[in-house]
């Protein structure tokens, strides 16, 4: 049974930083490429960040690059996210997905298994 369990989210304020982790069982962790997506309230699921099998590949949504970091340790079946200079607009649910079709993926239905999600609040 695939789980992927994504835990760091939380409170901050404007400017701060936090860091995102997903742990991933039930699967061969190095064979998937990985994807953080977000969702907030009334809004579409939106691509973050993904990164490649092997993590030497990766790619960012125009909105958080420059600030947030995706990384990944195969050894030790996790993705991280971190996530800096945060803005109030960063707030959403935060879930990570894993992908054994594509070495890179921004579409969700691309996807092939989910987290649920761990809650990111950025107060202004």
């Amino acid at each position: 049974q695939v789980q992927l369990v994504e835990s760091g989210g939380g409170l901050v304020q404007a400017g701060g930083s936090l860091r995102l982790s997903c742990a991933a069982s039930g699967l061969t962790f190095s064979a998937y490429a990985m994807g953080w997506f977000r969702q907030a309230p009334g809004k579409e699921r939106e691509f973050v960040a993904a990164i490649g099998r092997s993590g030497s590949l990766t790619y960012y949504a125009d909105s958080v690059k420059g600030r947030f970091i995706i990384s990944r340790d195969n050894a030790k079946f996790t993705v991280t996210l971190q996530m800096n200079s945060l803005k109030p607009e960063d707030t959403a649910v935060y879930s990570c997905a894993a992908d054994v079709d594509r070495e890179l993926a921004v579409y969700a239905g691309s996807y092939d298994y989910w987290g649920q999600g761990t809650q990111v609040t950025v107060s202004s």
